[in-house]
């Protein structure tokens, strides 16, 4: 019981730690951070660090859904290595979900939207493609 606690408490943490003033006020979600910040924390441009800055803690450093700020929630994130959530996805949808949040495809709120993706195409696309050679 005590290291669920432990583990819910870390994942809210970690989920709110990049939340800045300015992203709150542009209604950005929790865990978002800007673009400056994310740049500054070693994202910048690249779709890998990126990934490993923002979406490994709950999806996983492989992507299949075991990082550490995720087993405390319901449902799990996301595992990008089934074949079956693949072949059933666009990548359209998969980019709305990592600029946007899940709750704008139909999915789980407590997936962040990355508001600062907005207007980064190319990186935004690299994450997707990121993503698509997670598939086993």
């Amino acid at each position: 019981m005590k290291l669920r606690i432990v583990l819910v408490a870390s994942s809210v943490l970690l989920m709110s730690v990049g939340c800045s003033k300015e992203d709150k006020a542009a209604g950005g979600a929790v865990g978002a951070t800007t673009g400056a910040a994310t740049a500054a924390a070693g994202g910048g441009d690249d779709p890998k660090a990126y990934y490993k800055m923002k979406c490994a803690v709950c999806h996983g450093e492989t992507g299949a859904g075991d990082g550490p700020g995720g087993s405390a929630l319901t449902p799990k994130p996301r595992n990008f290595t089934e074949a079956a959530w693949q072949d059933s996805v666009k990548d359209d949808d998969v980019k709305k979900a990592i600029v946007e949040g899940g709750a704008a495809v139909g999915k789980s709120a407590a997936m962040p939207g990355n508001p600062d993706l907005r207007g980064k195409a190319a990186l935004a696309d690299g994450l997707v493609k990121l993503l698509r050679g997670m598939k086993k």
